[in-house]
């Protein structure tokens, strides 16, 4: 299963066409769909920055994803993410995607938006890994041994 090419910008008006534009060989994609995903998202970041610190190959992004609306609609929602996001580094890697929903959540496989995703997606594309929900123990250790599988494969 292959990430749908899709656009949207980051939080610091950067344009995107993902996935080609993913900057890692491996990226961590965190796709969450309503506001109230935020605390899931924020579950994993200690572990994405971690990761992140640890693997040259990896990169982190947040990618809200909203149904489309209009663009003054779309300025107002990136204004008020961007004014409450302090850390220059989170808003380059918070890519919000406005588009047409039910085919982006088909396109990957996805039943419903009631939580988030948790996304590997590799530099063509490809799912590799995925996981839904609040960060646990287990789920980390099942990415861990995925990313260190990776190296295996590599080295």
């Amino acid at each position: 299963m292959y990430f749908p090419q899709v656009t949207g910008s980051n939080l610091e008006r950067r344009r995107f066409t993902l996935p080609g534009d993913l900057e890692g060989d491996l990226n961590l994609l965190f796709l969450a769909f309503w506001q109230r995903h935020q605390a899931l998202v924020d579950s994993w970041m200690p572990l994405a920055n971690r990761l992140q610190e640890q693997r040259d190959d990896l990169v982190a992004y947040e990618l809200p994803v909203i149904q489309s609306r209009s663009r003054l609609s779309q300025w107002f929602i990136d204004g008020g993410m961007r004014a409450g996001i302090p850390d220059l580094r989170i808003r380059e890697h918070t890519i919000t995607l406005y588009l047409d929903k039910p085919p982006f959540l088909d396109a990957l496989d996805i039943s419903d938006d009631r939580t988030i995703q948790v996304l590997v997606v590799d530099r063509s594309g490809r799912v590799v890994w995925r996981t839904v929900g609040v960060w646990d123990q287990e789920r980390e250790a099942d990415l861990v041994s995925f990313l260190d599988q990776q190296i295996a494969h590599l080295g």
